[in-house]
Formats: structure tokens, sequence, C-alpha cells
């Protein structure tokens, strides 16, 4: 265990018994799902690499414009 993942759990056994099943439920749903995301990437990574170099070719070509969060 990572000495990060022991301060995380040495605050969380602080917390009323309620929160740390929460944080416990949260956690392990967490861990759960990290084989599907995963799967999910190991599914779609030569997607994403078409798509980036894509966008940097884009770039490149002065075919893109600063993103304005205003617009959004």
């Amino acid at each position: 265990m990572t000495k990060l993942l022991e301060e995380a759990f040495a605050a969380a056994s602080r917390l009323s018994p309620p929160a740390q099943d929460a944080l416990a439920a949260a956690i392990l749903a967490e861990v759960q799902a990290e084989p599907l995301w995963q799967g999910s990437y190991d599914r779609s990574a030569h997607q994403l690499k078409r798509l980036a170099a894509e966008a940097v070719e884009e770039y490149r070509a002065d075919r893109t414009e600063p993103l304005d969060p205003e617009k959004l």
C-alpha cells in the first residue's frame, strides 16, 4: 500500500460510520469499474490515436482556433 493511500485511509477512519460506508462504496465501485474502463480504452485506442493525429494535423495547418469557454 502506498503512503498516500495509507494517509487517505487514516483520514477516512476519522469519518462517521455512515460516511465511511459511503466512501468505501465509492472506492469499491471505482476499483470494480477499472477493468471495464481499461477494456473500453483497449478497444478504442486505435481510434483515439487517429483522432489525436488529425487534431495535430489541423493545428499545424492553422485550422484551429483558441477555445473560448464563454462560447461553450
